[in-house]
């Protein structure tokens, strides 16, 4: 079978992304990435084939799986739902941005973890509740917080992979192909980075990659695992809060901030906002304002 060289939707200024898919089944194609991926399936079944290696999955299985290791989560449930399929991933790319970071003294036992892990795991039942619980903190994390909670949870997966089997008994073979600042899908991803917040169309994007609008559809997706729209909501979401937390006094604000952004609806803004974050942008703010407050007087104390 074909391994396809996958490129995770990178959100331009993050070294950690986290992403949570909702879908009738999971993603269909063995494909590898050249980061390093830890999945909670949160709905579904089905069957993980991992370096030609299978493992059945359910509902709360957690897996790690290694930078560039050839993998396909295959649904096998009947179940047509559009959230027959759901899953919480967290991806970084151990060779990436975060490698200064793995190269200090302080952080060589994540150094070691992620050489020597490069197989993946499963996490034990027995660790799911501290496993879960640590993905959710940096789901709902920002900016020095997410990283302090990625570390964290770092830290337990490399405690926990001291007592577990590899997904593959046998070495893995190297990645033979990586994604490369010459590569199409790496280029599209960086003309949408860098154009979001404009008036973005299918056909001008389908034209920076020298593709049908048709054809662009299906290679996006093939490559990325999400449509173009989908992928454009959550850069843009992104965006927008990170300009409500520097202007989170403001409520007023809002409209012109998603403007900014690249949305032309307030009433499509807002839908997208709480299909993406989990509330209205009214409700996150009233949160930032929140924990900023409680920052504040803990760091006076």
């Amino acid at each position: 079978m074909k391994t396809l060289q996958f490129n995770i939707p990178v959100i331009q200024g993050q070294s950690i992304t986290v992403q949570e898919d909702i879908s009738e089944s999971f993603y269909p194609h063995l494909h590898r990435h050249q980061e390093a991926q830890l999945m909670w399936i949160t709905k579904g079944r089905g069957v993980l084939l991992v370096d030609e290696t299978l493992h059945s999955f359910k509902e709360n299985d957690i897996f790690f799986i290694g930078a560039n290791q050839a993998h396909v989560f295959k649904s096998v449930s009947e179940d047509k739902a559009s959230d027959a399929a759901r899953s919480i991933s967290i991806f970084f790319d151990p060779a990436g941005r975060l490698k200064q970071l793995f190269m200090l003294g302080e952080f060589e036992p994540l150094e070691q973890f992620l050489k020597q892990d490069r197989r993946g795991f499963k996490i034990p039942k027995m660790d799911f509740e501290v496993v879960s619980k640590r993905i959710m903190l940096l789901k709902q994390s920002e900016k020095i917080d997410k990283m302090m909670h990625f570390f964290y949870l770092l830290r337990t997966l490399s405690q926990i992979s001291k007592r577990t089997d590899s997904l593959c008994p046998e070495p893995m073979e190297a990645a033979v192909c990586s994604i490369g600042k010459n590569n199409r899908i790496e280029k599209v991803c960086h003309y949408i980075n860098t154009h979001f917040k404009h008036g973005l169309t299918l056909e001008s994007v389908a034209e920076s990659a020298h593709l049908s609008p048709q054809a662009f559809c299906r290679y996006f997706k093939k490559h990325c695992g999400i449509t173009l729209v989908g992928y454009l909501n959550r850069i843009r979401i992104n965006e927008v809060c990170s300009q409500l937390g520097k202007d989170h006094l403001h409520l007023e604000n809002i409209s012109f901030i998603a403007y900014s952004c690249g949305f032309n609806s307030i009433t499509n803004f807002n839908r997208v906002f709480k299909q993406i974050i989990g509330c209205t942008p009214k409700e996150y703010i009233l949160r930032y304002d929140q924990r900023y407050t409680e920052n504040t007087i803990v760091s006076y104390v």
